[in-house]
């Protein structure tokens, strides 16, 4: 019996390339690709009449995931594997639009999931950001240690693993990635967000002295897609139930991290070091944000506590032969296509 995969989240990033490794890993599976109206004709321009896939208009937020009954019934009887990717992934992200997406568009999720007989694997997409504001070390199996929340984005992936976690008799891998980059190969990205407010902040330097932001001796947690990818196939056939850190078991300090970026991207080290806070009042400031365009919520994740202990997904994954790259052996590529693609429209991202 082939199988047949059912994704939410596409046509994202992650889910794009998610797609392009399933296939090659099970060229005979069939795919099926829950899109949200808005998605639709970006997702058909990315597939371009592929054999084997097919499009489901829906949303994750209504009932019956905003499907037409017949077609339900028909994915209910054939899906062997469903991955849930979809999210607000944006850092300042409102809380009831978050709530709206993240936690009741995942109750509704489960409850599709747990009407389909032959499910072989359900595949959540949380965050290692669920510790929130824990310090110290975090163990995959952790979850509610009592911890507040940097923002929405935390708090209701929070709030939605907890519901994950509650399935019975579901066979369930709950991903948990660190801050995900591009390619480790191409440095390809999607979009400049995130992390990559470290190389938009360096670039608003010009000839001005550079900075450390904060003392920066924490671990910062840097993963490339194509890690992320290539574990995920990797454990929607290993068998194994489990929450699992897609971390960098190696982190680097964001001091370090900051320094590699600073001389990889403008060939210079920074010079002495800008307390937290005041960088963080200084980016409350819109037209500082706007002229560093800089997401403020992202400052926080240069001082995050957390280590992320991730020896269940280490030992799961060496069996096939999968292991987090070292950062520094790619931010030469990070860094390549960030100074190639700077200006690309598509690349920016909208700073409030």
């Amino acid at each position: 019996m082939e199988n047949h995969y059912m994704m939410t989240g596409y046509p994202g990033f992650i889910s794009g390339r998610l797609y392009r490794g399933l296939k090659e890993k099970d060229p005979s599976a069939r795919f099926t690709f829950l899109v949200h109206p808005s998605q639709m004709k970006k997702a058909r321009q990315m597939l371009d009449m592929e054999e084997k896939v097919k499009l489901v208009e829906g949303d994750i937020t209504q009932e019956d995931l905003g499907m037409e009954s017949g077609v339900m019934a028909s994915l209910q009887e054939t899906v062997t594997h469903f991955f849930h990717l979809a999210a607000i992934y944006d850092l300042a992200v409102p809380k009831e639009a978050a709530e709206k997406v993240n936690v009741t568009g995942t109750d509704r999720v489960n409850q599709f999931v747990r009407s389909i007989p032959g499910l072989k694997r359900y595949l959540y997409f949380s965050t290692a950001y669920v510790s929130g504001e824990r310090t110290g070390r975090v163990t995959e199996e952790e979850l509610d240690q009592g911890q507040r929340f940097k923002n929405h984005y935390e708090s209701t992936k929070f709030e939605a693993e907890k519901r994950v976690r509650a399935l019975d008799g579901v066979p369930l891998t709950i991903i948990r990635p660190g801050v995900v980059v591009g390619d480790s190969r191409t440095g390809e990205t999607a979009k400049f967000d995130g992390p990559y407010f470290v190389m938009r902040f360096l670039d608003g330097m010009g000839p001005l002295p550079i900075p450390y932001i904060g003392h920066g001796r924490n671990p910062f947690n840097i993963v490339p897609v194509d890690y992320i990818v290539n574990a995920t196939v990797y454990l929607a056939h290993a068998g194994k139930d489990g929450t699992f850190h897609l971390t960098d078991p190696s982190p680097y300090t964001a001091r370090e991290v900051y320094r590699m970026i600073s001389e990889e991207l403008l060939g210079r080290k920074p010079m002495f070091t800008l307390p937290a806070r005041l960088a963080d009042g200084l980016m409350s400031i819109k037209p500082v944000r706007r002229y560093y365009d800089v997401e403020k919520e992202a400052i926080a994740y240069m001082t995050n506590q957390s280590d992320y202990d991730s020896s269940h997904a280490q030992a799961v994954l060496a069996e096939g032969g999968i292991r987090c790259p070292d950062f520094a052996s790619y931010l030469p590529n990070l860094v390549s296509y960030y100074k190639k693609h700077r200006e690309d429209p598509e690349k920016k991202i909208k700073i409030q």
